[in-house]
């Protein structure tokens, strides 16, 4: 199973935990959990005038063998207005628009979705459990 917190952060709030939600999918091959604005298609949604965040912006995919990937999916335009990091323990890196990296099996970490223009994000935190 792979379970998934968020807080939507601004300088204001940082280090509150007010509002936060929560998802999870079973680790079975096929199995989806998206982060973005859209209400219909993601299980986790940031407010709707966010805008440096994507309709979907984060795709969380089971593979075959139940391990995860996360995919930064490309949005419509072509330079993002976010930057995306995932931090796992000490080990901190950015992840390419576009681009895809597998989660640690039995694993937890931290997605950080950064705002270029002003002091908020998304912080996703994340637990596979085996």
């Amino acid at each position: 199973m792979l379970e998934l917190t968020m807080a939507t952060v601004t300088a204001v709030e940082e280090g509150a935990t007010a509002g936060m939600l929560m998802a999870d999918a079973p680790s079975e091959p096929g199995a989806v959990l998206r982060v973005g604005r859209d209400k219909s298609v993601c299980r986790l949604t940031t407010p709707d005038d966010w805008l440096f965040v994507s309709r979907v912006h984060l795709e969380f995919l089971c593979g075959p063998d139940g391990t995860w990937q996360l995919t930064w999916l490309r949005g419509s335009q072509p330079d993002p207005s976010s930057e995306v990091r995932l931090t796992v323990g000490q080990y901190a890196q950015p992840l390419a628009y576009g681009g895809t990296v597998p989660l640690p099996r039995g694993g937890s970490g931290e997605i950080i979705i950064q705002d270029r223009t002003a002091p908020r994000s998304v912080n996703v935190g994340f637990f596979h459990e085996v």
